[in-house]
């Protein structure tokens, strides 16, 4: 196998954070002004970007952005994944438009005929019977967790190793070195820690999921169905079965989070899969970059949450299941565009088709070069860790992290015209996305690889 040169990549990795700002003179300007903004950018989150400082957006469509600089670039991070869609897709421009100058509402507490229309569209995708919407997937989790505690009467939740929902707090929590959950590094002050309300396993670990539901104090396990956020780490064969089998013999709700996994297809790893859960959740992907969530809730949950429901839980005011702007007249017409014209079924045959092409070119490289890394696809998601055989769970794929290759991949990529998610090495389709794009970034990749080895 080949190896990587660290000295080489401490040289080429200074190189190319010196054409970084060279190229960028204009986004550096705009985050040094900053001096009002925490963390000197709108979002904290924004400083993952390599460099020491994000480029700073002029202007984007489909899959390409424009900077400040007037550097145009392929868009592969596509806001992870709040721009699957592509940016400004065209429907969804004309439904907000219409729906903010023609119509004229933007927000009013009040229901329009885009709701049962968007509801109904995601039972047929999802399979679940009721849906709610938020402004994010995070206060979908929020709200259904809520849900799930008050029909199970049961306090505690059940979460995967590094897997992501979002800044749900009962979610910060993994299974440390040695093998007792913890809080997870970074955790931002707690109001309770995390181990107190959940209950931590790795991801495709059957047994220890089993041993930890037996304690009968679990109301949910909040899942990915396949893990995202460290990296993408796929289910084994059979694990997604044995999740439901054991979840049904304990008395424990089944919650899928497709925030991410939505990349699977029209209906995401829920549809793809066959898979069956009792609670839905997904957000960002679904209004076209107008912010948004949603949870379902199955046709055999529905009615056992309408029985306690009647017992004195507050689901319509200060019960903690809602927010002013939720559901709001403009997200409502953005996703019902966005659904019905932009994130078809066609649309996601050739994403996924492109994406499969991003991995073998991925794969080929790796194949040509020796290089002991490894290269996962999720539907239209494509992502490349710096470690082989693939991680099985997040505790080695946290492991497998390389902050200086991570930079170097990202700033070779910047510097020449690609971009790809920030903190990990994703890469995702829309409906905008060319094969030659995904060739120009296979032939990046190549000339990356080739220069680390030597």
């Amino acid at each position: 196998m080949a190896q990587i040169n660290r000295t080489r990549l401490a040289a080429l990795l200074e190189r190319e954070r010196a054409d970084y700002e060279a190229q960028n003179s204009g986004s550096r300007a705009v985050f040094d002004a900053g001096r009002h903004l925490f963390g000197q950018v709108p979002m904290t989150w924004m400083n993952h970007w390599s460099g020491g400082f994000p480029v700073a957006l002029d202007r984007a469509w489909g899959n390409r952005i424009v900077d400040v600089d007037g550097n145009e670039r392929i868009d592969f991070a596509l806001g992870d994944t709040g721009a699957m869609a592509g940016h400004s897709p065209q429907p969804t421009v004309e439904a907000i438009v219409r729906r903010a100058g023609d119509l004229g509402g933007i927000t009013t507490m009040l229901p329009t005929e885009d709701a049962e229309w968007v509801a109904n569209n995601l039972s047929q995708r999802f399979g679940m019977d009721r849906w709610s919407f938020s402004l994010s997937a995070t206060d979908a989790n929020r709200w259904a967790l809520r849900l799930a505690r008050l029909v199970t009467r049961r306090p505690k939740v059940l979460v995967f190793s590094y897997s992501y929902h979002g800044s749900v707090d009962e979610t910060f929590v993994v299974v440390g070195d040695d093998g007792q959950p913890r809080s997870r590094t970074g955790n931002v002050a707690p109001a309770v820690d995390p181990t107190e309300t959940t209950r931590v396993v790795e991801f495709n670990d059957v047994e220890a999921l089993a041993r930890e539901l037996s304690h009968g104090d679990v109301a949910v396990v909040l899942c990915e169905p396949a893990m995202t956020n460290i990296g993408i780490v796929l289910p084994e064969p059979g694990f997604l079965d044995d999740l439901r089998r054991v979840t049904t013999e304990t008395g424990t709700l089944l919650m899928i989070d497709e925030t991410h996994t939505i990349s699977m297809g029209w209906g995401g790893a829920t549809k793809a899969w066959g898979l069956e859960p009792d609670i839905v959740t997904v957000g960002k992907a679904l209004g076209g970059g107008i912010a948004c969530g949603a949870y379902g809730l199955s046709a055999q949950l529905w009615p056992k949450i309408e029985a306690v429901v009647g017992e004195g839980a507050d689901i319509v005011d200060v019960g903690g299941v809602g927010g002013t702007l939720a559901g709001n007249a403009l997200c409502l017409a953005a996703m019902r565009a966005t659904l019905d014209e932009v994130l078809t079924p066609e649309a996601f045959e050739t994403m996924i088709d492109l994406a499969t092409r991003f991995t073998e070119g991925v794969n080929e490289v790796l194949a040509e070069t020796g290089v002991p890394w490894s290269v996962a696809q999720l539907g239209c998601r494509s992502e490349y860790r710096f470690c082989s055989p693939a991680p099985r769970n997040g505790g080695e794929a946290a492991k497998a992290h390389d902050g200086e290759l991570d930079e170097f991949m990202h700033l070779f990529l910047a510097n020449r015209g690609v971009l790809i998610t920030p903190f990990h090495n994703m890469a995702l389709m829309c409906p905008t996305t060319t094969i030659e794009d995904v060739d120009r970034h296979s032939a990046l990749f190549r000339a990356a690889v080739i220069e680390l080895v030597g």
